[in-house]
């Protein structure tokens, strides 16, 4: 028997109350009960990342992770990173450097991205390729993808820069 208990999850900075099973997963929580479609359904595993969200600012496979075992931590799906008048850099990038053909990959990437620049903002090209080498692209723009990355950490470091000097 599977029963139903409450759950709060905050995502994209929003409080929802809702009724889960035990065993629902994060990503079937998102995309089915808060109509998020960032996170994708690819392997239902955890290895390819489609379906990576931010938990605490850090990427995790929303696919594996049980949506009860979140709650009261930070959940971002791409859709909370930025808004179409005011798009995250990250996000910015990737249109800038065309870092996308059929875009199933592209939520995993974004996410990853952030979270890889949020904890190393200025990586090397092995440390970006290793961050992403769980992130699985079938379309053939990993060269695109590189540049996106690249040029998110410049535009990252700049904003970052202005906001110091406001201090």
């Amino acid at each position: 028997m599977n029963t139903s208990s409450p759950c709060t999850l905050r995502v994209n900075a929003q409080q929802h109350e809702l009724q889960l099973s035990a065993d629902v997963s994060l990503m079937h929580v998102l995309r089915n009960d808060l109509a998020l479609n960032g996170p994708k359904y690819g392997c239902g595993l955890g290895q390819c990342g489609a379906c990576t969200v931010l938990i605490d600012g850090v990427a995790a496979r929303s696919c594996v992770v049980p949506a009860q075992g979140v709650q009261g931590r930070a959940i971002t799906t791409l859709e909370g990173l930025g808004s179409r008048g005011q798009l995250h850099p990250v996000q910015q990038s990737f249109i800038d450097e065309q870092a996308a053909q059929c875009g199933y990959c592209l939520n995993g990437m974004i996410m990853m991205t952030v979270s890889l620049l949020t904890h190393t903002p200025d990586p090397t090209e092995a440390e970006i390729r290793s961050a992403l080498s769980g992130n699985f692209c079938r379309c053939g723009t990993h060269i695109e993808i590189i540049r996106a990355v690249q040029r998110a950490a410049v535009l990252m470091h700049t904003s970052h820069g202005l906001d110091h000097g406001k201090s």
